[in-house]
This record gives C-alpha cells, sequence and structure tokens, in this order.
C-alpha cells in the first residue's frame, strides 16, 4: 500500500506513524495546512514538521499555499461552522488529489489523532472525497493515543502549539480571558 497521510503538524504525527509502523504501513507526509495563521505559527509548526520527517527519514511531501485571503475569505461565511465548511474538506480534498495525481492508492490524516476535532464529520467526509478518487481510505481511531502521542512529542522537544491553527481557533484559546478582561473594564 502506498499511503499519503496528511499532516497538519509533527506533534499529531508521532502517534499516527507509531501505529502505522506497527502495522508495516510507512506513509508519505503531505503538508497542505492554509488554514494555519498567522505566517509565523505556520513556518513554526511546517519547519518542525520538515524536521521530524527528516528524523524519521520519511518521505514528505510540502504543498507550500499559505492561503491566508483564501482561508479569511471562506472562514468569514459562518465564521463557527468554518471547520466542516471549509478548513477540513479544502484539506481533505487538496490531499486526495494530489494522492489520485501522483500513484497513491491510499490515504488518511492526523486530523483523526485530534481529541478537539469533529472525528465523525472528518470520518465521513474522508469516506465520501476517498470514494470520488477511487482511494482506499485507511481509517483509525488515532484518539486512543492522544496523550501518549502529546507526551511523547514533548520528550522529543517538539514544537508543541497553543491552538488549532487558525486565527479564530487563537481567540477561542483566549476567550475566558478576553471576557475576564471585559468585566473588568466594565468595573472601573
Amino acid at each position: 500500500m502506498k499511503l499519503l497521510m496528511h499532516t497538519c503538524c509533527a506533534p499529531c504525527s508521532v502517534y499516527c506513524i507509531e501505529k502505522l509502523k506497527e502495522e508495516n504501513i510507512v506513509p508519505t507526509i503531505y503538508w497542505y495546512n492554509p488554514n494555519i495563521h498567522p505566517y509565523i505559527e505556520y513556518k513554526a509548526r511546517r519547519d518542525c514538521l520538515k524536521e521530524y520527517a527528516k528524523s524519521l527519514e520519511l518521505e514528505a511531501i510540502f504543498d507550500e499555499e499559505y492561503g491566508l485571503d483564501e482561508f479569511c475569505k471562506e472562514a468569514v461565511k459562518d465564521i463557527k461552522a468554518r471547520c466542516i465548511n471549509y478548513c477540513y474538506p479544502v484539506r481533505i480534498e487538496r490531499t486526495c488529489k494530489y494522492a489520485r495525481e501522483n500513484g497513491y492508492d491510499a490515504v488518511t490524516t492526523t486530523l483523526l489523532y485530534s481529541i478537539y476535532q469533529n472525528h465523525e464529520f472528518i470520518k465521513n467526509y474522508m469516506e465520501k472525497i476517498c470514494k470520488k478518487y477511487d482511494l482506499q481510505f485507511v481509517y483509525r481511531d488515532f484518539r486512543e493515543g492522544f496523550w501518549e502521542g502529546h507526551d511523547k512529542a514533548k520528550e522529543l522537544g517538539l514544537y508543541m502549539q497553543k491552538y488549532c491553527g487558525c486565527i479564530f481557533s487563537e481567540e477561542e484559546r483566549y476567550q475566558k480571558k478576553i471576557e475576564k478582561d471585559r468585566e473588568s473594564y466594565k468595573q472601573k
């Protein structure tokens, strides 16, 4: 099996790669994440993944489209539903298209690892798009190893991001602090 694995970051790939290798499946890493902002965050995640892939001697493909304008244009149509309306679909579709055009017969994604992502949507969408491109969807519920992978990534000294990736998820990270600051300001 020639497997292309969409990869959002190095920490999320640790457990996924280990589990696949236990099955004698060696994935090719595919980076396409135009959702990650600002650019310094995009670069930190990308560069960490490049180094990690190199350390494992894994083939890695980096689609370098940063994509701020297009992401913002699509995300603001419905900010609360941006992940299912745009973020997941654009990355999954591009991965499958690349796989089909470049001789891969199977795909998966590290998005299936995070306990914070919409797992059922990702799984169902991957199944749908894999059928469209006549690819095998290698489904694994990698969430079972989330904390194990997280701890190993920290041990390896991998760059550990603090939010999903887009500027809106960064705002969500700080939402309680923002609300507390507003209340504090109102009381002055």
